[in-house]
């Protein structure tokens, strides 16, 4: 005796793909090196006469990676709006969210 095929429910498939890639994130995450957090109130971030260290400028871009405008990027770095926006134009000029990130320690 045959049994007949049950039709294709590609509803089902697509949530077991789902259920598949919500596990594998979970997995990257678990085996990633957790991101290094930045503070933009670090004061190695600026030097003794205010001005920003390579940490500091770094700081500026990842809000900016981030999607900050330049307003929360003085507020947070306690630097002008003036600054920040020639933070913002460095940071464009470096590739924006595809520039090189430098490392922080």
């Amino acid at each position: 005796m045959h049994t007949k095929p049950q039709p294709f429910d590609p509803k089902s498939v697509l949530e077991l793909i789902t259920s598949i890639e919500t596990d594998l994130q979970r997995l990257r995450g678990m085996l990633q090196p957790p991101a290094q957090k930045f503070d933009p109130a670090d004061p190695r971030n600026k030097t003794t006469d205010g001005k920003l260290t390579i940490e500091g400028v770094e700081c500026c871009y990842r809000m900016f990676d981030e999607g900050k405008s330049r307003y929360s990027v003085s507020q947070a770095m306690k630097i002008s709006f003036a600054a920040a926006t020639h933070r913002l134009n460095s940071w464009r000029k470096a590739g924006g969210k595809k520039r090189q990130r430098v490392l922080l320690g």
